[in-house]
Formats: C-alpha cells, structure tokens, sequence
C-alpha cells in the first residue's frame, strides 16, 4: 500500500502497469554489416524512380527534373532473403565544376567505397559521353558492374538496348523503373553480384542515431562534413542543397554516431508541394527514426517561425534534444545580449534542451557536441523507481496540493513512470490536473532527478476512489 496526497491505493491494481515497464524499454538494435550497391549515372535517366523500385517503397525525392538528387543516400533493402544498401548518387558527369562537380564527387566516392555498383542508361537516348566516362571508370575497377537500360516501357525498344553492349559493362538489363517491367530479374542479378559480407567488414555495430535538423542555409551540411573529417555532405551558398537525408556513420569522441544530415524545413509538411513536400516527408521519418535530434539554429540571425516549427517537431516526436547554435564566430556582444532576451521568449517549449555554441566552418566546439548528446541519451533513458517517485511526488503534494476545481480538491492516489524514450509518468488522480500544475510538476521532477535533454511527458489517468465498504 502507498500513500499519496493522504489517500491510500491499493498498488496491486497496477502490477499490470510495473509488468510493462521492461516491455517498453527498448533494448538497441543490432546493425548488422550489409554489402552496399551504388547506383549511379548522368543526370535525369531515372536513377532515383530505379532506387525506389528497388526497395519497393518511395524512399528517394523523385521529380521531373534534373539534379533533384545531389548527395549519396543510403537506404535498407531486401530482395530473396537478402539484406543489402543502396546507395542513391547525384547524376554524374564529368569535369563538371560548383555545385554539380561537388555532387559528381559524391557520386564518385559512392562507387569506390560500394561492393557493387549499378549503372543506369535511359535506353531511349541510347550510350552517351558521359555514360562512356563512367564505363571507362568502372571497367578499371574491380568490383562487380551491372548495367540497366531504364525506361523500356515497352517491346518496341528492346532491340535498341543491344547497342549497350559497347560499353563494355556486360549484358543490358532492359528494365521499366516507372512501371516495374523486368525489376525482379534485376533484383535477382543485383543480389548475385553482392557479395555475402561487404568488404568493409569491421563496420561498428548498432551506433546512437543522431537526425541534424534546421533551416536552410543553417549549416548542417557544414557541421556533417566537419564532424566526418570528409566531404560527407554538398555544400554550396544555395539554400536548399540537401533533399535526401544523408547517413555517416561518424567517430566522435572515441565514440562511433550514426548522423542523418536532412533537408531545411521552409513550410510544414501538409502545405509543401513537390520535391519539397518529399524532402519534408524524409525529414519528419529522419526525426522519428532518430533517438536524439541535433537542432541546428542560426546564432547570428534572430530566432524564425522555421525554427520554432523544427522545435515543435522535435518535440511532439519525443526525441532527445541539444540545441547547437552554430556560426558563433559571427557573434558580437551585442548580439549576444539578444540572444539571451530571444531564447527566454522563444525557446520556452525547450528550456529543458542541452545547448552548445559551435562554428562548423571553423570547427569551434564541435567537439562538445558528444558530452551533450551522451547526457541528452542518458536522460532519455532514464527511470525512476516507482517507490522513489511516489514519496518524492507525497512530500511534493503536500507542499504545494494541487489547485481546487469545480469546489473539489483532486487528490493524486498514485505515480508511475510508465515508459522511456521519452520518460513518461502517469498520475492517477481523483479529477483533472491543470496543465499548470502539471508544468510545475515537471519543472519540479526536473530539479529533483535531472533529465537534462529530454522531454518529459506527463499524462493523468482520472479515477475515482472506490467508496469504503461498511459492514
């Protein structure tokens, strides 16, 4: 029996509730080693369409024009069994400069580090320069080359695709990304070519899933690649040049992270139309796939409604939380000043958020991004015994007892944490709990076991006392 508030119940009445608490506590996934198939080719021959095909889901931005995909991209397939990565690349061409010779890059760094890759030819247009380039590339290497002739929609161009033969690539698989024809004969040539295990095989096992999130133009792109000492991510003066999420696994203070570089948020969701509603989409999933969510926020600008739209998302998906303010090194003393005035007012929702002061151009802090992300995640995790609650949640109850409503005082009979990932308490109360009171119950459940990074959640069961029984 457990006192609360000068009201007795009876705790086996909620051993259903303990019972549970193991069951939601989510033990971390294993990730195991998968070979890696790049897809590459020019621009615009369908590449992406051919990627979601693939993984039989729209996973890949797609539109009707070219240069939509600019980074590599990896996604999770399985076809007979098999478990493999494709890895979606920005069209690729040769000698290019700017911004598509950054994203030819991608495409090039994609094809040497994949264990096998697929070259996608439009059969309507026939073999190119370009796709000439990239054959000379790959018959010098000495991985496993498939070649699909994309857009064979119907009988009349499969005698066209013979002449890819000159290639020097092996057989053309004419295929139909759009409508599927010939995709499973593919898939089939595509795991035989796989190797059991990718070359890379001392990968790490089941790394912490970290979603950068923010603005365009806030400088994600810029922090992924500072934290992956590579050029991980496109980066260009452009807002907007990142679409797709991008996975790095990153080494971050003798620590390996998986990092998903996601694409600015301009409007919500519902009102994005295009390649941006999809990028938007990507960027949601990105969040709710993620256990902690790096936000990133313009340091020199004043806070936006796109800021605090990330944050809202953040959020309402439960997830663990720092708030890094990056481009520091733009920060004057004045403007310092207003930032303090701007974050009591903007950043209420999230008092509770970890904060860093980094620069991803000049690497400034970038390293003090660990500390925070490991005490967000050890927050997020966190459980507090069901005894230990309930006596802090007495003392805290007859302090200050909640507020009367409709001329009754609700009394709280009962406390459980019912979850984690978020930490989640349910209250068992006689009647409603003003979504005040239940503010100063978190802020005071803060100030007592910590829970720095993570949001807490607070729901409140309404039960009423079962009237004593007289003899």
């Amino acid at each position: 029996m457990t006192e609360v508030d000068g009201s007795w119940s009876d705790e086996s009445e909620f051993t259903e509730l303990d019972k549970q608490i193991d069951a939601d506590t989510d033990a971390e996934e294993t990730q195991l080693a998968q070979p890696v198939l790049a897809v590459v080719g020019r621009p615009n021959v369908g590449k992406s369409t051919l990627v979601n095909r693939i993984l039989g889901r729209r996973e890949a931005v797609v539109q009707d024009v070219p240069g939509v995909t600019r980074d590599r991209v990896a996604y999770d397939a399985l076809w007979s069994g098999r478990r493999f990565t494709v890895v979606d690349t920005g069209g690729w061409e040769p000698g290019a400069t700017g911004l598509q010779g950054a994203v030819a890059a991608q495409a090039e760094m994609a094809m040497n580090t994949a264990d096998a890759v697929l070259v996608v030819v439009d059969a309507t247009v026939g073999a190119t320069t370009t796709d000439e380039a990239v054959a000379r590339v790959l018959r010098r290497s000495k991985r496993p080359v498939l070649l699909a002739a994309n857009k064979v929609d119907d009988d009349r161009l499969l005698a066209d695709t013979a002449s890819l033969w000159s290639l020097g690539l092996g057989e053309p698989h004419a295929v139909s990304a759009l409508h599927g024809r010939s995709s499973g004969d593919l898939l089939d040539a595509i795991v035989s070519a796989l190797p059991e295990a990718p070359r890379d095989g001392d990968r790490a096992a089941g790394p912490r899933r970290v979603a950068l999130v923010g603005k365009p133009n806030v400088g994600k792109s810029s922090l992924l690649n500072k934290l992956a000492g590579e050029q991980r991510s496109v980066v260009d003066e452009v807002a907007g040049t990142t679409v797709d999420p991008v996975d790095s696994l990153v080494d971050l203070d003798g620590e390996t992270w998986r990092f998903v570089d996601t694409a600015g948020l301009r409007k919500r969701v519902q009102t994005a139309s295009g390649a941006e509603y999809y990028a938007s989409l990507r960027t949601k999933t990105a969040i709710d796939a993620a256990e902690v969510v790096i936000v990133l926020l313009d340091s020199s600008e004043p806070l936006s409604e796109q800021d605090l739209r990330v944050l809202t998302m953040v959020v309402e998906a439960g997830r663990a939380c720092v708030l890094a303010f990056n481009k520091w090194d733009l920060v004057d003393e004045e403007r310092r000043y207003q930032m303090v005035r701007e974050l009591e007012r903007g950043l209420v929702r999230v008092p509770w958020a970890e904060r860093v002061n980094i620069s991803a151009l000049t690497g400034r802090s970038v390293r003090k991004l660990a500390p925070a992300l490991r005490t967000a995640l050890s927050s997020w995790d966190q459980r507090v015994p069901t005894g230990q609650l309930n006596g802090w949640l007495a003392d805290l109850i007859a302090a200050t007892p909640p507020p009367v409503r409709g001329g009754k005082q609700p009394k709280v009979l009962f406390a459980t944490q019912a979850g984690i990932r978020p930490p989640t308490l349910v209250l068992f109360a006689t009647g409603f709990l003003e979504s005040g009171y239940r503010r100063f119950i978190e802020r005071k459940f803060r100030e007592r076991f910590g829970f720095d990074g993570s949001p807490v959640r607070i729901n409140v069961r309404v039960r009423e006392k079962k009237p004593k029984k007289t003899r």
